[in-house]
């Protein structure tokens, strides 16, 4: 492989989520212009009016400003919460008795226990076991269950307020994925068109197609991103057949680090990436990057290694939640982000590949897409230009690592926005009517270098389909010298 330096643009995404801070005046702009790539609505707060409305704003002001943004709608999923304290919290000591009881009313929990969202509690654990209240910052062992009542020791105490998660160490609580919330909220995502539809705590692959389904049938034709965050979905083989029937998949490090313990985060999300990966599947890296950020304007060292690490695992994205929702500094967090991501790109290693090196291809495009990858790593190619309908070619390039973008090249909209999750993937309209079919590659490359990514000299691998307008249709691949 060239080892070479290019001023490409940052290859990893960033995810960024909407909230009370984006909604000042000019916030959006400012984030667009900062890198913002794909923006997260989170279906958990606010009403179904503001959702639409937000993502309706946000691609007008990526329109006019020249940029495209992704829209990936974040289901709420089932609500495995306590229910709420007449004072709004408590403070509970170690040793102390403590219960979780359906009896007790929503609004009247004391020190001596509280009610539950989550009715079926009572009936899923057993003594022995331990909940994981506040993401584990207060930890309860049940004693015994009565009733409708789980009696509990507290073994990690502090402060307790209203609706917070519930965990159960080493997972297993049966709360379906989807639930009657979602399934109205993903008839909002259908109105806003979302590009993404990412859904909470499957338990296996048939949970993923459900969701694809309920998706379908409200007339929403997206990609679906698999939150991974119960302990159950990453033992094998379920993490791989979640992979498999996912277009993406989050790795939620919350939930999931409190399930699973926070020790086996990084070689999890190691594991989930590389196999993502391999499976020609997209991967989000969320939770906490940057949170000190909310409110001061740098992050922390601790924080810049947890991004840089991430880009070097090969994620195609890393996600900001309240950094940005509610935070004080939306753009400085992009900024910052971009920045550390840019520079951890740098590393030879996010740029050398053997992925399905020793395999067989079943596919003309793959071929063709591992071909173009091969021949793009060893010789001086400054670009790939992929004219593509549904963006598959792009996302299949986008598996090899690389130090050279590629530009998904197309007329529709829908998949512009799409590949704006890809990693090393950059959005280009391309209208080809009209064009004679020896037109389009002399055409597409003079839009390339009137938009600053080549010059004249500089050689461009491009990929296409001998026949326009069909999707999957990639089997043919040019180098072409710019200006010859």
């Amino acid at each position: 492989m060239i080892d070479r330096e290019y001023t490409s643009p940052r290859r990893t995404k960033i995810v960024a989520t909407l909230g009370p801070a984006t909604d000042k005046p000019g916030v959006i702009d400012s984030m667009i212009q900062a890198g913002l790539d794909v923006v997260r609505i989170n279906f958990s707060h606010g009403s179904a009016d503001e959702h639409i409305e937000r993502a309706r704003f946000v691609r007008e002001r990526a329109k006019a400003l020249g940029s495209e943004v992704g829209v990936l709608v974040d289901l709420q999923g089932p609500k495995i919460r306590i229910a709420r304290f007449s004072e709004g919290y408590v403070l509970l000591d170690e040793g102390a008795d403590f219960a979780l009881d359906n009896n007790i009313g929503r609004l009247e929990g004391n020190i001596n226990g509280v009610g539950l969202d989550y009715k079926t509690l009572p009936h899923e654990v057993k003594p022995g076991n331990r909940l994981l209240l506040d993401d584990g910052r207060v930890v309860l062992e049940v004693k015994q269950i009565v009733g409708e009542r789980v009696e509990c020791k507290v073994v990690v105490g502090g402060k307790l307020s209203n609706n917070k998660g519930i965990n159960l160490l080493g997972g297993g609580l049966s709360a379906a994925a989807i639930t009657e919330k979602d399934k109205e909220d993903i008839l909002s995502a259908a109105k806003i068109q979302a590009d993404y539809l990412a859904f909470s705590f499957p338990r296996s692959a048939d949970d993923v197609n459900e969701c694809r389904r309920l998706a379908l049938e409200a007339g929403l034709k997206c990609c679906i991103v698999s939150k991974i965050e119960r302990a159950e979905a990453v033992q094998d083989p379920t993490l791989e057949e979640i992979i498999l029937a996912s277009d993406a998949v989050m790795i939620a490090r919350g939930d999931l680090g409190v399930e699973v313990g926070d020790a086996l985060l990084p070689s999890l999300q190691k594991k989930i990436i590389k196999l993502a990966r391999q499976h020609n599947r997209v991967t989000i890296t969320a939770t906490q990057m940057m949170e000190t950020m909310i409110d001061n304007p740098i992050p922390t060292r601790a924080e810049v290694f947890d991004v840089a690490n991430a880009v070097i695992d090969g994620t195609d994205a890393v996600m900001l939640s309240g950094e940005t929702a509610t935070g004080k500094h939306p753009h400085l967090v992009i900024e910052a982000m971009s920045r550390i991501c840019y520079e951890a790109e740098k590393q030879r290693e996010t740029r050398v590949s053997t992925h399905r090196i020793d395999q067989v291809f079943q596919a003309t495009d793959e071929s063709i897409a591992m071909g173009a990858m091969y021949i793009a790593n060893h010789f001086n190619i400054r670009a790939i230009a992929a004219l593509t309908e549904s963006g598959s070619t792009a996302l299949l390039m986008s598996r090899i690592s690389s130090g050279i973008p590629i530009y998904a090249i197309t007329p529709h909209e829908k998949t512009r926005q799409k590949v704006t999750l890809y990693r090393g993937v950059y959005p280009m309209a391309f209208n080809y009517e009209g064009m004679d079919n020896d037109e389009v590659v002399p055409n597409m490359i003079e839009e390339l270098k009137r938009s600053g990514q080549v010059k004249d000299g500089d050689k461009v691998l491009v990929t296409r389909g001998k026949h326009r307008g069909i999707m999957g249709g990639t089997n043919v691949l040019l180098i072409v010298e710019v200006g010859k």
